[in-house]
This record gives C-alpha cells, structure tokens and sequence, in this order.
C-alpha cells in the first residue's frame, strides 16, 4: 500500500484519509510514511475538546470551525466515536452534527473510535493521525473526547491547548475535581450560557481553577452564536504560551 507524500504534503483529503484507516487498522505501510512526513509537522494548534457529556462539545466545535475559517484558517477535527458493536468503527455521531462543514474544502473531519482505550482516547492512534493532519496543512486540529465518565483526561498529552467544556446544568461543582478536569485545563468554557446559572457556574469554575490551577473562564452559546470571537482570541493567545 503507497500513500504518497507529496499527494498529502498537496493537500489531498483521500490520501490522507487512506493513510488514518491504515493507522487505525495498525497496517505497517503507514509507518514508513509517517517518518517521511514528520519533518511537516509542528505548525498546526491543537486543541483538545473535553467535558461530560451533554456539555454541547461537537456543536461548540462547530461554530469554532465556523469562526476559524471566517479568519481563513485550514481545520481539521479529530472526533473520538463510540465503537460500533458490528464494525469495529466509529460510530460518526460527530460527523452528523458537524455536517455544517462536510462539503468545505478548508476542513477535514474525522471520526476515530474509542475501541475501549484507556482514558477515552486511542492515544497513539491520535497521535498519529495529529501528524497527519499537520503535514496535511492544517492550521488548527480539534481533537474531541467521548465525553463518557470521568476518565477524558488523556487529551492533554496530546493536545497543546486543552479546553473543558461544561454547562450550567452539570450541578455539584465537587464533581469537576473528582474528574480531574480541573489539572488539565488550560480554558474553561461554560456553553449554553443562554440557560440559567450560567453566571454562577462560571464564578465557581474560576475559584476553583484559581486554588487548583488557574486558568481563563469563558461563556458561550453555540445555540445563538455567542461569546465565540471571545473565546477564539483566548485560544490563540493561550496556543502562543504553549506553542513549542
């Protein structure tokens, strides 16, 4: 199997698709053009997508992706699936509710399946298939978790940039920190700021972070299409002090 280097290094979405199913398969065709390609990479922002569920993650990436490419940035995402009992696969729920963005040629989306991986994310799989991205021309990669139990912290070894998305309902804020959230995040966001207790949720993430591990506290709503240049601008700057 030959995945061109040149074909991915010209933007090409099939090669680069072809050359993530070979990773996820485990296909030791992909390894060599994954050393060809390594000298591409390390441009791209990367940040990491996490939170419980419900907390509105794919559509918040939604609208990101809407505001990034306004700003004429490439966008990849990578979106951590259920594993499909028949398949094997993912199961592309994300897909669905990115489907705004599915016939933009500026961004590649992608489906990956949990496959039981501890943490909630196929680590070396990412990993991977982050590279590929990058070398593809990405400026920014999403990468989203599952978003099931208390175990989605393992994007932070991969992410430059993590995010923990919450919402106003999540209730008992002891909660945050059993989950380990609070460690990882370099932004909080409360989305669907539109319900109520938005505001309150908001104050009792930035005491926390603030005796934890401080980090900016951001409101939005992907619903009505609020708060997001804000949180853009907080995501770039915060990719500057992190970039390596």
């Amino acid at each position: 199997m030959s995945f061109p280097v040149r074909q991915i290094r010209n933007g090409d979405f099939r090669a680069a698709a072809k050359l993530i199913t070979a990773i996820e398969r485990g296909d030791p065709s992909a390894v060599p053009i994954l050393k060809a390609l390594a000298p591409y990479t390390g441009r791209a922002q990367v940040i990491g997508i996490t939170g419980p569920v419900g907390a509105g993650k794919s559509s918040l990436i939604n609208e990101l992706t809407t505001g990034y490419r306004h700003l004429r940035r490439r966008v990849g995402i990578l979106a951590v699936d259920p594993t499909s009992p028949v398949t094997g696969g993912a199961i592309l729920g994300d897909r669905i509710r990115m489907r705004d963005h599915l016939t933009d040629p500026g961004v590649f989306i992608r489906s990956l399946a949990a496959r039981g991986a501890p943490g909630g994310l196929p680590v070396l799989v990412l990993a991977e298939a982050l590279h590929v991205l990058d070398a593809l021309g990405m400026d920014v990669i999403f990468i989203e978790t599952i978003g099931i139990g208390q175990d989605q912290t393992a994007v932070a070894s991969i992410a430059r940039t993590t995010a923990v998305v919450v919402n106003p309902t999540l209730g008992d804020e002891v909660q945050l920190l059993k989950a380990g959230f609070m460690e990882i995040a370099d932004i909080f966001v409360v989305n669907k700021a539109d319900l109520p207790g938005a505001d309150r949720m908001a104050l009792q993430l930035a005491e926390l972070s603030d005796a934890v591990n401080p980090a900016p506290v951001f409101k939005t709503s992907a619903l009505k299409h609020e708060g997001l240049d804000e949180l853009i601008k907080g995501l770039n700057d915060i990719g500057k002090k992190t970039r390596r």
